[in-house]
Order: C-alpha cells, then structure tokens, then sequence
C-alpha cells in the first residue's frame, strides 16, 4: 500500500487524501487519520493485522472490525470534498455515506471469503446502489464470483498492483552453487504453509539443498529444525542478500489468495516458481514456462530437480520476468490504471 500510495500521488491530476495505519505519507499525500484513530491503527498493525486478530478467535475480536469501520465512515463523512473513493478491500465500503459519489473498490482473496459471511453480500449490494462503482480485484481469476454478485451493478474491472524497480533491477549469480538454496516467504499459518514441511523432508533433510523461510509467526506453527527459519524479511534484504543466490520461490499455500505480490516480486527478480496448483497461483505460474505447480510430493521433487538443471533455471526465471514487465510493470504503470478507471467513472479525461 505504501508504494501504491507514492505512485498515486505522483499523479499530477491527483489531489491524494490517505486513511491508513501510521507511516511515511509522500509530500504531495495528506493524512486523513485523526490522531486517537491513528494510535488504534498502530496497536491493530502490532498485532498483526485485522485479518490475524479475527483468525485469533474469542468473542471480543469482533469489536475490533466495528471499531474499525465506525473509524472508516466517521473519515468518509468528516471529507465531504472528495471526488471519488479509493477503497482498499470490499468490506472497507460498508460504511460509505449515501451521497452517490462514485468508488473504486480492490478485491484481495480473502474479500471472497469474506464475502460468505451472513448478510455480507446483500450489505455490500446496499451501497453500491446509486453510485458508480468499479470493483477492481487484482487477479481475473475473482472476476466470475465478483460478477455473480456485483455485475448488475458494477462495473468488474480485474487491475494488478505494480512492482517495484528494484526487483527487476537484481541481476541473478550466473550459475547455481550448491547446497541449492530455495526460498519460501510467507505469513506462517497453517494455510499459508500448506503442506511445504511434509513435502520438502524428503528433499531436503540430507543437506543437498536448503529450505529458507522467511515471514512473521502467526499461528502456533512447530518449524522443523532442518529448515532455515529466519523470521520477518525486509525487502531490502530480499533484494541485495536472497534472491540473487536462490534457485526460485515456492509456495505451496491453501490460503484464498488473490495474487500474491511476493510471487510477482520473485518473478521480476528472474526467480522461477514451485507452486500449489490453485487458480491464483495458476494465473501467474504457466507450468513449465515461468515455474512449475504441482499437485503432490512426486510432482514437487521432479519440479526441485529442473529447477536445479542451471539452463532449465535461467529459461523459466527469464520467462517470469518478461512476463511481469509486460503484463503487470510498475507502481506507476498500476497507479496510471486506476487513474483511468478514476476518470472513466467521474465521466472526465
């Protein structure tokens, strides 16, 4: 959000107010966040997010969401001059005003699931009636179900997020040393890891390739000690320390993922993937192209092995990044995607 933030204010057609968790805002950004409601914002992000908090259970994270979107709407009504709502994720527009004013609504994964929730869908329906509004998942995979339940009367609008150059800059070591070392960076949650540490024992225990996991823990999750476990990543240290000595990226996640942006970072980087076969790993991994997605323990050994072949390696990682300049470029070339969608509802060039 922060790099979408920067690119959208670099817009010169742009006047950009931002409701967000603390952080550095551009020059050309004012915050919209009262000072009380910026500390909430700060304790929620500390403990991992909305999302997590809710996964956490017990009756009172249910007043968290509340809270939550009494914040959202009181800043939706307390900005009576704005043109147009830039909305990130479909339950953030629940408490959008009845003033017509036209939105853009993103859609991750997990909005879907969400969207299974009692009365979700008929509330959501509620206030996008009388206004212009285009949802805009990142992924066209969530088009259909999106259609389904908004088409009538949205516009369904599939829009990528950007990455940044520094990815595409990171020039790969020309050959593969050995131990081969694979990266895995994610959230550790059961769904999040899906079956990796039954897959990857086999492989990986006798110490001819290394398993590196990256990300924060958010469930009770036992790492197995032949896995390198190093906690949060920076995408500094992404940049200048793992991806340019790292075989590829693998995810084996069962989570409702929407277009995971580590996988278009790695792909911009030239690393091919190993993934689940899902749809939203599908959409971004063509088997044998830019990486290889598998469907069980065989499958996920033989895509280690090509993988591992220094000429397989170096075709499919140059295939993921040709793919990711043309298809879904930078920061500014996803900001210059919803300005148009910004001028298309607003009836302006």
């Amino acid at each position: 959000m922060r790099h979408l933030v920067a690119a959208l204010a670099r817009a010169s057609s742009i006047k950009l107010s931002v409701w967000a968790p603390p952080g550095e805002l551009p020059e050309q950004a004012t915050t919209a966040v009262a000072q009380e409601d910026a500390d909430w914002l700060a304790q929620l992000m500390v403990a991992g997010g909305i999302s997590h908090m809710m996964r956490s259970g017990g009756w009172r994270v249910w007043f968290a969401p509340l809270r939550l979107l009494h914040m959202i709407g009181k800043a939706y009504r307390g900005h009576p001059e704005v043109d147009i709502y830039h909305i990130n994720w479909l339950q953030c527009s629940l408490p959008l005003p009845r003033n017509r004013k036209p939105a853009l609504i993103t859609v991750l994964g997990n909005d879907l699931k969400l969207l299974k929730l009692p009365f979700m869908r008929a509330l959501l329906r509620r206030v996008m009636k009388r206004r212009k509004v285009a949802i805009c998942p990142n992924a066209d995979w969530m088009r259909q179900t999106l259609d389904e339940a908004f088409g009538d009367i949205a516009e369904i609008c599939p829009v990528s997020f950007g990455i940044d150059p520094s990815w595409y800059a990171i020039k790969r070591e020309s050959n593969i040393k050995q131990p081969h070392r694979w990266l895995a960076v994610t959230r550790l949650t059961v769904n999040k890891l899906g079956p990796l540490f039954d897959w990857s024992e086999k492989f990986f225990q006798d110490g001819v390739r290394e398993l590196h996991l990256f990300g924060p823990m958010q469930e009770g999750i036992q790492v197995p000690e032949w896995v390198h476990y190093h906690g949060p990543v920076t995408p500094e240290q992404l940049v200048s320390e793992w991806f340019p000595s790292a075989c590829g990226l693998i995810t084996l996640s069962r989570h409702a993922e929407g277009r995971p942006q580590v996988m278009l970072e790695a792909m911009a980087a030239g690393l091919p993937i190993i993934a689940s076969r899902m749809p939203a790993h599908a959409g971004i991994v063509f088997d044998g192209e830019t990486g290889m997605l598998c469907d069980d323990t065989d499958g996920y050994g033989t895509a280690l092995l090509e993988l591992e072949n220094t000429l397989t390696n170096r075709r499919m990682g140059d295939a993921a990044r040709r793919w990711a300049a043309s298809e879904i470029g930078t920061w500014d070339d996803c900001a210059n995607r919803y300005v148009q969608i910004y001028n298309r509802l607003l009836g302006t060039s």
